[in-house]
């Protein structure tokens, strides 16, 4: 059972993922910019694909239907996507040149990519934690469920 909080952070990280997809999307667009064959605009490109599209469905309506959530695919989505969004966001923060020097659409718009990266991460770790606790409070419930077993 999902805490109803959960359900807005995962609209936001929905719409971050979608805007990620068009900052890159657009940069990718434009082949006269070197930006545009970047391994890691590519990188940040998949990530705003697998978030809006994969990840955050799957997560907000797996525990509406028992049967498609298993209570460790959960938290392995949580921690991967997490760990996607920080590898994403320091990287493109590491290869951009300095906001002074940034003067033309493409880098204005992968600076924005690597800001809504960060905010992305944030969400997905504080999300990670809590199916964490759950996956832990879940195998806290099944050992004491069947102590009167015998098992």
């Amino acid at each position: 059972m999902q805490i109803p909080w959960v359900y807005p952070v995962r609209i936001a990280q929905a719409i971050l993922g979608l805007i990620v997809l068009g900052l890159t999307a657009y940069v990718v667009d434009s082949f006269r910019d070197e930006w545009a064959f970047s391994d890691t605009v590519n990188f940040m490109l998949f990530l705003g694909c697998w978030t809006a599209l994969i990840a955050v469905p799957y997560l907000a309506t797996a525990s509406m239907w028992f049967r498609i959530a298993h209570h460790l695919v959960i938290p392995a989505i949580e921690i991967i996507t997490m760990i996607f969004w920080f590898a994403g966001f320091i990287t493109m923060g590491a290869v951009l040149p300095p906001p002074r020097a940034c003067r033309w659409s493409t880098c204005r718009a992968l600076q924005a990519t690597t800001v809504f990266g960060s905010f992305e991460w944030v969400l997905f770790a504080v999300t990670c934690y809590f199916s964490i606790i759950d996956l832990r409070n879940h195998g806290n419930t099944k050992q004491h469920s069947n102590a009167h077993l015998g098992v």
